[in-house]
């Protein structure tokens, strides 16, 4: 009975055991692969660990096995498409800062200033009365000089107490606009184009973000006035700016719910806290930017922005139909001067917030990916096409059927991607739906238009209104260049007298009383540099004036290497 039950026993230990040693032999015999054999299979990455008698081992992981075309579909999806995904996110959960309370400015803390070079003021009643009926403090229109006198009686038909007019000596919106920002009396100060439409709620919306004592400027949500009579050519060219400015709302509510950051701040209309744009520093730099070897008078907006950036002022935007106003673009063949001009200012300005200025790379480095970057990278007429051929190469080892489901999946991607940004407009006017296919052709073509755009850089011409190029030159003109040395003028200067008598008091004791020499100039005392063993006589000095006085203010001698976008010719030259 024993010996029954013993060898029971044994059987069903063998059977237990048998298994396992079948797995043990197949592990230790198991034949090794051939490595010519190109496992395709393998595709996603493998933890692998080797234990070792008295060791431990932290497992690997192996890199997926892609090849070339899949490494580059892959880059090229995600620098495309990343930026449009999280963006789009960021867009549907924007917040409007809501009106306070208490708020600590209303309509009567803002002055408006419009500058204006139309030809028909007639045309602008309608604007600067919806202006007027939010009550600001003041509106002020600045023109030019030929203009003055018909803008100064136009302005006495609105039948408003607050209206100034000034005028400026040319035609061009920096010059006219630092003729009037000194005299703006209120704290915040709204910078408008002429042929704006402001809804009555837009003030009190505008003014709430300046509860934050960081927030230096605030913009508006805008649209376009559309055009429902006239022929398809009228209506299309008005559904392309109605997309372009429905396209602006949607990127520039997404980046700054994420860093706060955009490319530009309107011209159209943005508010501005009044000590930021009456800063002598700002009047000056407003004036005399430098693009290269020429100033530029242009992109007016885009240096505001720029320079909020650069003195850590934060700038928000009011996402809502309160605070949405209305413009006006071309609804003809001159749409595509416009689309030129705001290609060139686009290409200027992201360049020098990129290479020049360099501020945003830390404080807004989303919009450096997304918007700034993507200005030299976002060429739809060459990425669809290629990211068409890179998903046939990437997809190449899959079957025919699996390879076209990738294909067809990619391109309705591509719709979606082209649609989403013109929900808002197709909300608000469903049957706007047919222009769409307007729109994706254009778009294509708008690449074109921004290669041509940065081959002529220096054209800052508008093309697209009347007498608005009339003094085109002072929009980039050759600046003079900085002269290396200074000579004094003949005869006696107190000025110079008293500027000798601090420069002296400033100077080293010792060097004081180791030279008795008169500290007539900087060169010799202040700066420690040995004085001229042979001092020239008052009659040579005359002659020395005149040589000098020939010296050409624009020669490279005379030119300072240090200046802002000196050595960026290489990019500027076009």
């Amino acid at each position: 009975m024993y010996n029954r039950r013993q060898g029971q026993k044994g059987k069903n230990i063998t059977a237990r055991v048998q298994p396992c040693g079948r797995v043990v032999a197949s592990v230790i015999y198991r034949p090794r692969p051939d490595p010519n054999v190109h496992l395709r299979s393998i595709r996603f990455a493998t933890f692998t660990s080797i234990p070792h008698q008295g060791t431990t081992t932290t497992p690997k992981m192996a890199l997926p096995s892609l090849d070339i075309w899949q490494w580059a579909f892959l880059i090229l999806w995600l620098h495309r498409y990343v930026r449009f995904i999280v963006n789009t996110i960021s867009h549907w959960v924007y917040k409007t800062v809501p009106i306070p309370a208490n708020p600590s400015f209303t309509s009567k803390d803002v002055s408006v200033i419009i500058p204006t070079i139309h030809n028909n003021f007639e045309e602008l009643r309608d604007s600067l009365q919806s202006i007027l009926a939010c009550q600001p403090a003041e509106l002020i229109l600045v023109t030019t000089v030929d203009k003055f006198q018909k803008l100064q009686y136009f302005s006495k038909s609105l039948e408003a107490n607050n209206v100034s007019v000034y005028f400026a000596p040319i035609a061009n919106k920096r010059i006219q606009v630092c003729e009037v920002i000194p005299k703006v009396k209120t704290p915040i100060l709204v910078m408008a184009d002429d042929d704006v439409t402001w809804p009555r709620t837009i003030l009190p919306w505008l003014l709430a973000p300046f509860e934050n004592a960081k927030i230096g400027g605030v913009g508006p949500c805008q649209r376009v006035k559309r055009v429902r009579d006239g022929t398809f050519a009228e209506r299309a060219f008005n559904w392309l700016g109605a997309a372009y400015i429905e396209r602006r709302n949607f990127e520039i509510s997404a980046t700054h719910g994420i860093d706060g950051g955009t490319s530009c701040m309107s011209g159209r209309t943005c508010a501005f806290r009044s000590e930021i744009l009456q800063s002598p520093l700002f009047l000056d730099g407003f004036k005399t930017e430098r693009w290269g070897q020429y100033q530029l008078n242009a992109d007016d907006d885009n240096f505001v922005t720029r320079w909020l950036v650069a003195n850590q002022w934060s700038t928000w935007i009011q996402y809502n139909r309160e605070c949405e106003i209305e413009t006006t673009l071309e609804n003809n063949f001159k749409y595509l001067y416009q689309c030129s001009r705001w290609a060139r200012s686009n290409w200027r300005s992201n360049y020098t917030s990129l290479v020049t200025e360099r501020h945003v790379w830390l404080q807004q480095p989303w919009c450096v990916y997304a918007l700034h970057i993507a200005t030299f990278t976002s060429l739809s007429f060459a990425f669809d096409p290629l990211i068409i051929f890179l998903t046939l190469k990437a997809t190449a080892s899959w079957s025919a059927h699996h390879q076209m489901i990738a294909i067809i999946v990619q391109l309705v991607f591509m719709l979606i991607s082209k649609v989403v940004k013109l929900v808002g407009l197709f909300i608000r006017e469903p049957k706007d739906i047919g222009f769409l296919p307007v729109s994706i052709l254009f778009g294509y073509f708008h690449g074109w238009i921004k290669l041509y755009a940065l081959l002529t850089l220096r054209m800052t011409s508008w093309g697209s209104r009347a007498d608005g190029d009339a003094n085109d030159s002072h929009r980039m003109s050759p600046r003079a260049r900085r002269s290396e040395s200074i000579t004094l003028p003949p005869g006696n200067h107190p000025g110079l007298v008293r500027y000798k008598d601090e420069v002296q008091a400033d100077a080293p004791e010792t060097f004081e009383s180791s030279h008795h020499t008169s500290c007539s100039e900087k060169s010799s005392c202040a700066l420690e540099i040995e004085p001229d063993p042979y001092p020239q006589s008052d009659d040579e000095y005359d002659e020395i004036f005149v040589d000098e006085s020939n010296l050409d203010s624009s020669s490279d001698a005379s030119y300072d290497s240090n200046d802002s976008h000196d050595d960026d010719d290489v990019f500027l030259s076009h």
